[in-house]
């Protein structure tokens, strides 16, 4: 994470590093499900170990990803105290590139055409890659296969 600090314009290959440090130390769920703020009461201990254990990796989590920050930024996260609040942050600001890679992912498959001479198959193979991406991103484009 020392080499990838986040700087404000690598947010997908931040978060991609972050993920495979995370899942490598079993947190990556801190990431992206809420963080819960109370413990029935008579709960069961296995429930209070695991309510413990979120919140002791909520913690380690918040530590993981400030230290993986540049220091301006790291000032503008540090005040929020659970993961999943400052990941939807970041998230709003800083995952625009994905919006430009849609954009070149629709303008790519409407755009190609298959050149003269060149073979069926390849040209299908380069639209149905094309089309999957698009699934992948939720662009909603539709294809009929017959």
């Amino acid at each position: 994470m020392e080499i990838n600090k986040f700087n404000g314009t690598n947010y997908t290959d931040w978060l991609k590093n972050l993920r495979i440090v995370l899942d490598f130390e079993n947190q990556g769920y801190v990431l992206d499900k809420p963080l819960p703020t109370a413990l029935p009461e008579g709960s069961s201990p296995e429930k209070c170990l695991m309510f413990d254990k979120w919140h002791e990796d909520n913690h380690k989590v918040h530590s993981i990803i400030l230290a993986s920050m540049t220091n301006d930024i790291q000032k503008q996260y540090d005040r929020l105290e659970d993961v999943p609040s400052i990941m939807l942050r970041m998230k709003e600001v800083y995952a625009v590139p994905d919006r430009h890679t849609r954009y070149a992912t629709i303008k790519a498959f409407f755009e190609t055409k298959m050149a003269e001479g060149s073979s069926v198959q390849s040209h299908g193979v380069k639209m149905l890659s094309l089309w999957k991406s698009s699934r992948t991103l939720k662009l909603g484009l539709t294809m009929t296969l017959t």
